[in-house]
């Protein structure tokens, strides 16, 4: 599994709207600044994650983006789902698909684990745990 630019731009957005929610909004141009991404790529995944409800726009000659919720009520595995759809290492088997006895047993302790532990780092953060809003102990310095 990789996840692609869309869900890395998309959660560094996330990121850059939390940074700086102190303002009303901010220019997609000043996150594409910042962030070194490209403004027509932001603004395509813009629309997803305003179209879902992470993010709300503000019209108008200096409008921009806001978060539309606090960023500790937005998980980042909620957000990569949406970006970049279901986030399994493996699909599981279609209903009523015959497995071998060795696809079973690979699927179950090697890429069920790791489709388990994916999902327990990603369902665990939050914006608030990435900008250092909450728990120190359990945020993460980062520098732009």
């Amino acid at each position: 599994m990789k996840i692609s630019t869309r869900g890395r731009y998309g959660t560094r957005l996330l990121v850059d709207l939390a940074e700086h929610m102190d303002e009303d909004h901010v220019s997609l141009a000043s996150v594409a600044a910042r962030q070194n991404i490209s403004i027509r790529y932001l603004e395509q995944v813009a629309v997803i994650l305003r179209r879902s409800g992470f993010i709300r726009s503000v019209k108008g000659a200096s409008g921009g983006y806001a978060l539309a919720r606090k960023p500790e009520d937005i998980n980042i595995g909620e957000a990569l789902r949406i970006l970049e759809g279901d986030m399994l290492v493996v699909d599981p088997p279609l209903p009523g698909a015959k497995e071998t006895k060795i696809e079973r047993c690979v699927r179950l302790t090697v890429f069920n684990r790791l489709n388990d532990r994916i999902a327990a780092v990603i369902d665990k953060r939050t914006l608030a745990s990435l900008t250092g809003t909450v728990d120190p102990d359990e945020s993460y310095m980062y520098f732009i």
